[in-house]
């Protein structure tokens, strides 16, 4: 059986991690963990960095520093993942969701202004399959609006934006380092902070409401509990796992964008005879190849597809079902205008296996056996 995913693995991880056994410093902020922040300050240009337990503890860490209140709303795409939701509706926020563009399949920026009402507090634009959003529009409208805007770059690491690293461009910005995606630490994420004078209340939040992170820098002679806060810390030794995979980022990011344009090429074909739809890259971004995706005609040819797929050893999958269609969703969140292309694209994508050091025979025998499927 092809797997959809394998989790990324470069053959130093077991390495760094006993390395941190040794130095007896397996709880959060070791080595490794200062390591990775350092590193994705110096790759993105983030004003500070903190890895945190997941993307959607970073997202929580983001809703807390914009003081995110009930009543506050909080406008975003339905396509994506429960944590954009979850990390505000916590705070006591209402989710209000807007239509995708269906071409990217991130939040449609020419309708957001018109969601926006006096309780709007911010934007959570989604960088879907590692494809930016319209950044320079929706920093346009959160600015002519005083919102905050904070990006859910969980499938955007190494992506960029005009080359603005994802994640960078508004307030803040969430990455993951699930097992799932390009770089992993089994559980994990990261809050990017691009002004730096929000740095220490991040650090303090994060550290249960404690200054110690100034403490352990020798700034302060002993810490003390200065504000409510939480733990976002992970382990170093999950940090010491994500540690080798940066050493390795560039010749992760090529293998995968290589296993990427082996799909695009191997499928165009079906694609001008009108029998499926590839992702689109518009000009302004660099993707990083998170994932392969198709587009099938509906539901059921979906689910047809699936099926013949999976009885021929290969898993590929859907991806989020809406999450205004949710139980939850329409408890704390609101559809705002024409849910357009939402539900309707949702229900025709199908991810194809996409990982580091994916078998170009694999790729192949996938190929071809959707070229099978459509003959």
């Amino acid at each position: 059986m092809i797997s959809f995913n394998k989790p990324p693995y470069v053959g130093e991880e077991i390495k760094y991690i006993e390395e941190a056994v040794k130095a007896q410093k397996i709880c959060g902020d070791g080595q490794f963990t200062k390591k990775c922040n350092k590193w994705f300050e110096d790759k993105t240009g983030a004003a500070k960095v903190l890895l945190t337990t997941s993307c959607t503890h970073a997202t929580e860490l983001a809703a807390l520093l914009l003081d995110i209140q009930p009543g506050d709303e909080v406008i975003m795409p339905a396509y994506t993942f429960v944590s954009t939701a979850d990390a505000f509706v916590l705070r006591g926020a209402t989710a209000v969701f807007v239509d995708i563009n269906p071409k990217t399949m991130n939040i449609d920026e020419n309708l957001i202004e018109d969601a926006i009402t006096e309780k709007t507090k911010a934007i959570v634009p989604v960088h879907y399959a590692g494809v930016s959003c319209e950044m320079d529009k929706i920093m346009e409208i959160a600015k002519k609006h005083n919102l905050y805007v904070v990006e859910d770059a969980a499938q955007g690491v190494m992506s960029t934006y005009k080359g603005k690293a994802l994640g960078t461009i508004g307030d803040y910005g969430c990455y993951s380092f699930h097992e799932t995606k390009n770089y992993s630490m089994g559980e994990g994420g990261a809050l990017l902070i691009r002004d730096g004078k929000n740095a220490e209340l991040a650090e303090i939040i994060r550290e249960k409401g404690t200054n110690r992170s100034k403490f352990f820098r020798g700034q302060i002679d002993k810490y003390t509990w200065v504000e409510a806060g939480s733990s976002y810390l992970p382990s170093d030794m999950n940090a010491a796992y994500l540690w080798a995979q940066l050493q390795k980022a560039d010749e992760i990011n090529e293998n995968r964008l290589q296993s990427w344009n082996r799909y695009y090429e191997g499928l165009k074909d079906l694609e001008e005879a009108g029998k499926i739809e590839l992702p689109y890259i518009p000009e302004y971004c660099e993707h990083n190849a998170h994932m392969f995706y198709i587009k099938a005609k509906d539901l059921e040819e979906r689910s047809a597809l699936i099926s013949y797929l999976k009885e021929n050893g290969v898993t590929a999958v859907f991806h989020y079902i809406p999450l205004h269609t949710a139980p939850a969703g329409k408890e704390y969140g609101r559809f705002h205008g024409e849910d357009k292309y939402t539900t309707k694209e949702s229900e025709r994508i199908i991810r194809l296996p996409m990982y580091y050091e994916l078998d170009e025979q694999d790729a192949k025998k996938v190929m071809d056996l959707i070229h099978t499927f459509y003959k």
